[in-house]
């Protein structure tokens, strides 16, 4: 991580570590923009063991090595990334932001915001994340063909991915824990149309083999039914903290309203990633960080001058091009330098030596 010292300014800061911050940033810093992406750690993305879906990134890569990696090459065009918690942001009087954190207070002219949400947990016992518990159903659900599988909750989203599953393999349940399903009649009927089985006791004990993966689930009423994993469907809770520090407009379903070009409701601030509506998926989350970060260069970049603007202060003089922010400039040469390749030096003669 770099080191960045108390009320550091920048042009653009992205909270958030995550494939869309860093995507965001990314684009900023390669363009020409001081940036900083501040993050604090851990994220659903870090907690992937096996990356999918991702061209070009193969699955033996976990999610902490694929976030490594942009993190480096943000360091290597010039960026800072930096280990924090941003837990206060305003808008000063100056039309700049501050943003606080644990131990840094950070001064962007553009923030944007890529913080995300939890999935709500079910209770114990339940298997470890990646080993038999899962939460993205397109990510995960090929890992599951032909296997036995659950989806754990009691709301629509819960019936509805049961059926899906029945795609991938004929060995679907869905478990209820001891609470009264909250799906719509229709969607009762619907499942009820499938064969999809419905276990209403709650879980008792688990079983796990020798890999670590879930074995089997015990349950109240005596019985032990085996399954290679499942999800739970429990719902998501949005960060969305700094967004409403700055006044920034939800959807009713809590993510953060946005443009095309993934600006908020506030001039400035940009949300990206799995905090705005849409599929929650590291594609998806990437190509909402480009979109940010290119519409933040158009909006930022020195050049080309207006032309109202060449009238009432001359021409751009020498001393003002290039137009990139410092660090980056800096980054750039050595960058370029390390990439270029090795000057031979030609064999001696041996006829000059006689």
């Amino acid at each position: 991580m770099s080191d960045v010292d108390d009320s550091q300014e920048y042009e653009v800061v992205v909270v958030g570590g995550g494939p869309a911050g860093l995507q965001a940033a990314l684009y900023t810093t390669r363009l020409g923009h001081d940036t900083a992406v501040v993050d604090r750690g851990g994220g659903r993305a870090a907690m992937m063991l096996d990356t999918h879906n991702v061209a070009g990134v193969t699955e033996d890569v976990s999610g902490n090595e694929f976030l490594g990696t942009a993190q480096q090459q943000v360091e290597d065009y010039g960026g800072d990334v930096v280990r924090d918690l941003i837990v206060d942001a305003e808008r000063t009087d100056d039309g700049r932001f501050r943003l606080g954190g644990n131990d840094t207070e950070l001064v962007a002219d553009r923030v944007v915001l890529g913080v995300g949400f939890n999935d709500e947990r079910p209770e114990p016992p339940v298997p470890r994340t990646g080993k038999g518990l899962h939460y993205c159903l397109h990510c995960d659900a090929y890992m599951f063909v032909d296997r036995p599988v659950y989806v754990m909750g009691t709301g629509e989203a819960t019936a509805h991915v049961a059926m899906i599953m029945l795609n991938f393999t004929d060995d679907v349940d869905v478990l209820l824990r001891g609470e009264d399903p909250e799906w719509s009649d229709e969607t009762d009927e619907q499942l009820r149309g499938h064969p999809v089985g419905i276990v209403e006791s709650e879980i008792s004990g688990m079983n796990k083999s020798g890999d670590g993966w879930l074995e089997s689930f015990e349950f109240e009423d005596g019985s032990v039914r085996q399954y290679r994993g499942g999800f739970a469907m429990y719902g998501s809770d949005y960060n969305t903290d700094l967004a409403t520090q700055l006044g920034c407009n939800l959807n009713n379903d809590g993510t953060v309203v946005v443009g095309d070009s993934m600006e908020t409701s506030v001039d400035g601030v940009y949300a990206v990633g799995d905090i705005t509506p849409g599929h929650n998926q590291i594609p998806v989350a990437m190509g909402k960080g480009a979109q940010a970060g290119l519409d933040i260069h158009y909006d930022l970049r020195e050049f080309p001058r207006d032309r109202a603007s060449i009238r009432a202060e001359g021409p751009v003089g020498d001393d003002e091009v290039p137009g990139l922010g410092d660090r980056v400039h800096a980054a750039a040469a050595g960058f370029e330098e390390a990439r270029a390749p090795p000057i031979e030096t030609p064999a001696a003669d041996p006829a000059d030596d006689d």
